[in-house]
Parts: C-alpha cells; structure tokens; sequence
C-alpha cells in the first residue's frame, strides 16, 4: 500500500542533507534538525565582517555524483550551483620547486618530466592502473558492506586482487616514481583521510588519480553552496530544516528508533531516524546506556581517529598572488606527517595549505579584498590538548612560515579581519569527538565491513550516515554513504508493505537505483 513515512535527520551536514533530499523527493516527510544556528556541518559557510570561507572542505571533484543525486530526485544540480573547474588543480610547492598539476595529460607529462627528468612514463603508468583499480573499487561504494558474507558477492571477489589493501599509497606511488618530491605529490591525499600516506591502505591511491582523471571545481560562494541547494531541494519537496534545533536523545521501543527527544524538552515521533552528526558523538551521547551495546564508551575510545587542522580564515586588504589551491610542503615531509599521526606532537617545520577563491569568485570578499584560508594539519586531542595556551603561538608561527613565500611576504601587515579555530574548537564548538576532522582513521581494521555499519545493527529503523560509516570520509564517499542509507531504509520499508509516492515528475527515472 502507499502510505505517508515520517523520517527525521539529526545534523544537516552533507551526508544529512544529501539523504533528506533522496527522502523527501521519494515521497518522505523528513525533518532536520540541526543544532548549529547554520547548515552544512564541516562543510558550512563562515561569515564575518564582508567575508566568506568555507568552514572545511574546499575540494570539491568528481561533480557527476552530485549531478546524479539531484537528477535522481528531478532537479539539476546546475540550477542550484554554478561550478568553475579549476586548472591548475594545485599548485605544490617543495622549497623552490613548484608543480602545477593539471588534468591534461600531456601537458602533465611534460611538466613532470622537466621537473623530475625520467617520471613521465610513471605518470602515463600511474593514470592506467589506477582506472583500472578504481573501476573495480567503483562498485563497493555504491553498496552497503555489513557482513562477512558480503565479501563472497562476484564484484568484491573480482575487486579484492586490485584493492592494494596490503600496500600503502607511498608503497603504491613509489611503484610509479623515483623522485621523493613527485611521490609526495601524489600521496598528500591521503590527509583528506587524516592518514599517513607510509600508513594508508594503497587502495586510497585512487584519490590523487580522482583528481587527475575528473578535475576540481569551485562552486561559487564555496563548496557550502552545494549544501544550501540540497536544503533548497528538501523545502521544495515539503521537508523541514530546523537550525538552533539540537537533539538530545534517540528514541526507541523494543529495539526499534520511533523519534528523537529535542534538548527543548519535546518528543518527535518517526518512522525513521537517519544520524548524521560526528559518529564518535553521536554513539557516546545520542543513545541511552545500553541502548547501543556495541559502541560502548570503551568502544569509542579505543577506536583510531584522523589527525585535526589549526585554521585560519583571514580578510587580507589586496589581491594575493597564489593559485586557488597550494600545499607547502615540509622540508622533511616523512618527518612532518609522523609527528603529526604516529607521535601526536606538533612540527617545528609544518606543512600548510592555503585556499584563494577570491581570484576566481569575487562574493566572498569585500571589493579589492580577499578572503584566505590556512589549514594546518596537527595532531588530535589525543596527542595535543592545551591548545587554549598555545594557539597565538601556533598562530604566528604559521604568519611567520607563510610569508617566507614571496607572494606572501608581510602578509600579517595586511589582515583586516581573522577567525581562528583549533582542535579544541573543533571537539568543544562543533562536536567533532577529539577534534578529529576527518573522522574514523581509514585503516584496514576501520574499513569496509569493519567501520560503523549504514545501519545501527541494534537498533531497527536506525540509520548512519557521513564519513564515520562505509565507505568513508571526504565528500564523494559522504554522498554515497546516504544514497546507500536511504537505499537500504527504503528497502526495509518494502519490506514492511509500505510503497511510497515519489514527489518528483513521473517521467523522471531515478538513476542512482
């Protein structure tokens, strides 16, 4: 029979939103209440004094996953978001050697090799085996990975061979080159996970290969614009986004999510409860004790995190010289990256990425000005925690570092505005368990059937989305995560007798089925 279904999303990140607009277009009445006066979680917009950041990600590749979740609801994604590709993709920069990295081939084969003489067929190498191997990865995150007996399915059988699940990505690159500098250029990815690339699995090779094969784009206002459209889509469908609405407690009955206890005290009742706060949160707060018997505080604990980020977002009076995208690299980059993953300690010689959109997209700063971004990767809070003591400190040494650079030099004299967050604003504002911003380690005992499962096994009618569950962090894998969730919901209600009316037109065929 058709029948009307109640679901309520808890947090109105990506992987939140991204489900709420699947829901609500198959004919959902959703809710989201999100406990931040804005949007979009990691991904939200920062706003100060005539400027604008990205709060996180700035990276923003592989845009046909996003057109396929709009399109699979009705609605363009280009009618929402006007996205500009990017070339060069980034620039790196080691010491005074600097790479331009571009997605035409041929133009990138030749820049390796007058760089790093004899490594252009590596690169050719790399761009083949690495389709290959993503071509067989494809099919895993499109689909849930729960138990054991997943692993026997035909595509994981055939995948499992090209998965470099024993490697590491330094192992898989330096397969590929012979120059230090270019194997860094292609694993510096694996901090989108908050790994170290001589620690991560060499299936997350792919990253770099992603970047290179299908480009990075801007979204002009920032990545948070894909947010707002996916919450635009929501209301249009009749759906709810509530902000400076957070929720206290799951509700349920006899092992089955019915609602949601908001922190004002009122009980919402559902059908369905999809998650989409920090998983390591969610677990330690959301439920009852006992509700959840697996992910007990001691579970929680001892699981591996992601490194953290010391941010600046600064209103710089002027244009500034740099590509859209540049990572400045460490002097001693193996050094740097183990001080930060393995010994918890802070570098006295860090690597730091910055962010100018205001060459390329003139709304996120005041006429004549700029809006800047710096992220340096630390540590979490298992390994640095006084931040409160040191964040000036850290703060004008990343000043100091960054106006070595020539375009940069006295930056500092040029600041109209700035807003800082640490690791500790990370955990204490914005509810990220240990300030770890890219949650879950991705190691082989934290992936694929062994992370947290789309759905709480315990609990019924109870569901997760986000990087902390299959298949992972970073943006593309956040949005798969919800179009397996809500997959799998809508089975469950199949199950169930219950068929529901979709909201978009009837000629429109849903293609993420």
């Amino acid at each position: 029979m058709t029948s009307n279904r109640k679901a309520i999303v808890i947090g109105a990140g990506p992987g939140g939103l991204a489900s709420a607009m699947l829901l609500a277009g198959e004919g959902y009445d959703v809710t989201v209440y999100e406990k931040q006066p804005y949007i979009g979680g990691r991904t939200s917009r920062l706003e100060f004094e005539g400027y604008a950041f990205d709060r996180g990600a700035t990276f923003l590749m592989m845009p046909q996953l996003l057109e396929e979740l709009f399109e699979s609801v009705g609605r363009s994604l280009h009618q929402y978001v006007d996205l500009v590709e990017l070339d060069p993709l980034y620039q790196l920069r080691f010491g005074e050697t600097r790479m331009d990295a571009t997605r035409n081939r041929e133009v990138m084969k030749e820049r390796i090799e007058e760089l790093f003489p004899g490594n252009g067929e590596g690169y050719v190498r790399f761009m083949k085996e690495e389709k290959l191997k993503f071509d067989a990865i494809a099919p895993l995150l499109k689909r849930p990975i729960s138990r054991i007996t997943d692993y026997i399915r035909t595509d994981v059988v055939k995948a499992l061979p090209k998965l470099n699940a024993f490697d590491t990505v330094y192992g898989r690159l330096s397969k590929y080159y012979n120059d230090e500098r270019l194997k860094y250029a292609f694993t510096f990815q694996a901090k989108y996970l908050g790994m170290s690339p001589w620690e991560c699995p060499g299936t997350f090779s792919i990253l770099s290969y992603l970047e290179h094969e299908y480009g990075l784009f801007h979204p002009i206002g920032g990545v948070n614009a894909v947010c707002d459209a996916m919450a635009a889509v929501v209301q249009e469908y009749g759906g709810t986004v509530n902000t400076s609405t957070g929720v206290k407690k799951v509700l349920s009955q006899h092992g089955r999510a019915n609602g949601v206890l908001l922190e004002n005290g009122e009980k919402i009742e559902a059908d369905h409860v999809v998650i989409n706060a920090d998983f390591a949160t969610a677990a330690s707060k959301l439920f009852e004790d006992g509700q959840l018997k697996k992910y007990t505080p001691e579970y929680i604990s001892s699981r591996k995190y992601s490194c953290s980020t010391f941010m600046l977002y600064l209103g710089i009076d002027g244009a500034v010289d740099l590509p859209h995208h540049t990572v400045v690299f460490s002097e001693d980059y193996p050094k740097n990256v183990d001080e930060i993953t393995r010994q918890g300690v802070l570098s006295a010689d860090p690597s730091i990425y910055v962010h100018n959109p205001s060459a390329l997209d003139p709304t996120l700063a005041p006429a004549g000005q700029s809006a800047l971004y710096v992220l340096m990767p630390v540590p979490n809070l298992a390994g640095v925690s006084n931040w409160e003591d040191i964040q000036q400190e850290i703060r004008s040494s990343v000043l100091s570092r960054l106006e070595q650079e020539p375009e940069l030099a006295g930056l500092s004299s040029r600041i109209r505005a700035e807003k800082m967050i640490t690791p500790l604003d990370w955990q204490e504002q914005y509810h990220v368990y240990r300030g770890a911003t890219f949650n879950l380690a991705h190691s082989l005992d934290q992936m694929m059937h062994r992370r947290p499962h789309n759905r709480f096994e315990e609990l019924e009618h109870c569901w997760l989305v986000g990087g902390g569950t299959h298949p992972g962090s970073g943006l593309p894998t956040i949005w798969e995560s919800a179009r397996i969730s809500v997959k799998l919901l809508m089975e469950q209600d199949v199950r169930e007798g219950v068929k529901m009316a979709p909201r978009y037109s009837a000629q429109e065929v849903p293609v993420w089925k």
